[in-house]
């Protein structure tokens, strides 16, 4: 049987993968960041609850499979620096949203755009899915431009939408359509 299967993604500095089941030990060394969990809306990770995660992640092999969902780890150089993931949210419409984590030690260089870029392209060219959105806490100023920086149009600004982590908070909301012209990405300044 020919495998049609776009994984891994290769991108020019990146290597995008499904999780394996050792990957608990990077997960455990990311999400217990209070700098990386900031913004979500878990509070840092045990060691118990990322191996919980993990879990999950690995039955997320596939939009169109049982989970509807897409779970990648993001590696530079052969080594874990962060996960993006491709769920859909309303699968016969193609309509999916996409959230994405890096380790802070990797950011400013452009990582993580270049992983939210392949996974839309994928998304778009592979899945034929018709949008895709991300919805991140407000203050997550890092995140809107990098939505903001692959394409995505700020749609929403949702005011004290949420309450997390004993606040409420505000969440913006960027989408991005198949329709929309994909210029390749300019080089970070």
């Amino acid at each position: 049987m020919l495998d049609l299967s776009p994984l891994p993604l290769v991108t020019e500095r990146l290597q995008l993968r499904l999780h394996r089941p050792d990957d608990d030990v990077w997960l455990h060394d990311i999400y217990p960041q209070a700098e990386v969990a900031r913004f979500l809306l878990k509070e840092p990770w045990t060691r118990e609850e990322a191996g919980q995660h993990l879990d999950t992640r690995l039955a997320k092999t596939d939009l169109d499979g049982p989970t509807t969902a897409l779970a990648l780890v993001i590696e530079h150089e052969g080594s874990p620096i962060g996960d993006i993931s491709l769920w859909m949210t309303n699968a016969e419409r193609r309509v999916a949203e996409i959230g994405w984590v890096l380790d802070p030690r990797f950011g400013g260089k452009g990582f993580a755009r270049e992983a939210v870029r392949a996974v839309a392209d994928m998304g778009f060219d592979h899945y034929r899915l018709h949008r895709i959105a991300a919805q991140m806490d407000a203050r997550n100023t890092a995140s809107a431009k990098l939505a903001a920086t692959v394409g995505m149009q700020q749609e929403a600004h949702l005011r004290q939408d949420w309450w997390n982590k004993g606040e409420w908070t505000d969440t913006l909301i960027f989408g991005a359509l198949s329709s929309d012209p994909r210029s390749p990405l300019a080089p970070l300044a």
